[in-house]
């Protein structure tokens, strides 16, 4: 699936992103999309801002937890964050714990060069947008 063209204010929040940040973060909402598409119980999703960030909810379906793209203030890595009351980073960091660097219990980090680790990342991302069901038992993965 192709990612829908940027709406104003999200092509705004990334344009205030230093550039290797945006472009990399543009890539990571291409996989987010894609990601989305792959799985029928996530329906479609709602792109948005939350505290000035890119989010992108499941609001149609109600499966998965929100994930904003933004950049930490002590950091020059694109980061993916997550609800820090969910299990996700936790269990990222149990899938992958080389593959990435990660933040509390809040965000995974990526550095902007280099091959973006799609695999990996779209588990990652697939835990986050049926969340919900995971927990509700009625998926595993």
């Amino acid at each position: 699936m192709t990612a829908p063209s940027l709406p104003r204010e999200v092509n705004r929040a990334i344009g205030a992103l230093p550039a290797p940040i945006g472009k990399r973060l543009l890539q990571v909402r291409d996989l987010i999309f894609a990601t989305a598409a792959a799985d029928d119980s996530v329906g479609k999703l709602t792109e948005t801002l939350k505290w000035g960030e890119p989010a992108y909810l499941t609001e149609q379906s109600g499966s998965g937890s929100t994930i904003r793209l933004g950049r930490l203030k002590d950091s020059d890595h694109a980061a993916i964050l997550f609800n820090c009351k969910t299990t996700l980073v936790d269990t990222f960091r149990e899938r992958f714990p080389d593959q990435f660097e990660y933040r509390q219990t809040r965000a995974l980090l990526l550095p902007v060069a280099g091959k973006l680790p799609k695999q990996e990342l779209s588990v990652c991302l697939s835990l986050a947008l049926t969340y919900h069901l995971d927990r509700r038992g009625k998926k595993t993965r």
